[in-house]
């Protein structure tokens, strides 16, 4: 028999076996947390699995940049979806509040509670939440226009909202590298701090920025 129907015969079985495990598992995890982190921990396997198989070399990974760009690229699509999702959530939660410091307080917060709350989706965002940070859609563009709404509105100084962004988004990524890193830390009162911070750095006065960096979070929609 030739080789090459040998080898693709062999390669079917190996498929048809692979993917009867994968069948199995994926759906216990979905049933059992749902489909963000099925979908979120399904692709850290797969790129864990392609960075393996291409340590091995061209024989079994023939083009490796190419493997490693496609898993790299549905894990951001997925974390893309996801913080869309999140953000839609935070409009519900916080819909009832007008004060725009509230706003990007109480946004900085929950967002930092994901890191517990969503631990497999935090993984995925800490290598690539630079390249979100002024996404059109997520979490991103809705702490952008609240950023925006203050300024017009005064409540912030005449600072430009895209910079105040990238400040309170890489203070955002570093407190969750704080929180894996130290999971002993009291993560809600450091994200308070650091909220409390951030609106001192945007104008609001000292007090009125503890108090609105401590106000109670809305329960979730």
């Amino acid at each position: 028999m030739p080789q090459k129907i040998i080898a693709d015969v062999m390669a079917f079985d190996a498929g048809v076996l692979l993917s009867a495990v994968p069948f199995e598992l994926v759906g216990e995890a979905y049933d059992q947390a749902g489909l963000t982190p099925a979908v979120v921990g399904t692709l850290i396997g797969a790129l864990a699995y392609t960075d393996g198989q291409c340590v091995a070399g061209p024989p079994v990974c023939p083009a490796p940049q190419a493997l490693r760009s496609r898993a790299v690229g549905g894990a951001r699509q997925t974390v893309a979806d996801a913080l869309e999702e999140f953000g839609e959530t935070f409009d519900e939660s916080l819909r009832h509040i007008d004060d725009p410091a509230e706003l990007v307080a109480a946004g900085f917060r929950l967002s930092a509670q994901m890191a517990e709350s969503h631990p497999e989706l935090m993984q995925v965002l800490r290598p690539y939440g630079l390249g979100h940070l002024h996404s059109d859609n997520g979490l991103s563009s809705r702490a952008l226009r609240d950023l925006q709404v203050g300024t017009a509105s005064g409540r912030f100084t005449a600072v430009e909202p895209a910079v105040a962004l990238s400040a309170s988004g890489g203070t955002l990524l570093s407190l969750v590298e704080l929180r894996f890193a130290r999971p002993d830390l009291d993560g809600d009162e450091a994200a308070s701090n650091l909220a409390e911070m951030m609106m001192r750095m945007l104008g609001v006065p000292s007090e009125d920025a503890h108090e609105v960096a401590r106000r109670p979070l809305p329960e979730p929609a």
